[in-house]
């Protein structure tokens, strides 16, 4: 049987989880710099060993919401590819949770709720404990324009 593990995070009253392939380390919350007319999604800048990383806050990016940070918020760094190319970018989470592996025959398909509500992004879902867990694409969780303003932020 297939698995795949994930890093779980919790995001408010929801948890999350992302492939561990796409993770490249996680950070204690500390000095994010701002940038003048960046979307209220993306927070600014960390210098991760003389590279500006941007920091998306994903709490504003799914629910127009601020994610508040406390002791134990962090920053997960991740990496996709755009257009071939990798991109490092991080996401404020209130907590990383745990490690799970979680075989293909666990994950059930996004739910459907209609046309008007964009759920592409989430690549299935799982139970775990007392509630879902929900998988994220994070190549899907932002788009092309997203894309290019994590470049300009990491060129800033």
């Amino acid at each position: 049987m297939l698995s795949r593990q994930f890093l779980i995070f919790q995001l408010g009253d929801e948890r999350y989880g992302v492939n561990t392939g796409c993770v490249r380390e996680i950070i204690e919350y500390g000095a994010v710099t701002t940038i003048p007319l960046l979307p209220p999604a993306l927070r600014g800048v960390i210098n991760l060993r003389d590279a500006a990383v941007p920091v998306m806050d994903l709490g504003v990016r799914f629910h127009d919401q601020v994610t508040e940070t406390s002791r134990r918020s962090c920053i997960v760094v991740l990496e996709t590819r755009v257009h071939g190319s990798p991109q490092l970018f991080g996401i404020v989470v209130d907590a990383v949770c745990e490690v799970l592996e979680i075989a293909a025959d666990d994950i059930e398909p996004a739910p459907r709720f209609g046309a008007s509500i964009r759920t592409d992004y989430i690549a299935g879902m799982t139970r775990h404990e007392a509630g879902f867990v929900i998988l994220l694409d994070m190549e899907r969780v932002l788009g092309e324009d997203d894309h290019a303003l994590l470049a300009a932020a990491s060129a800033a």
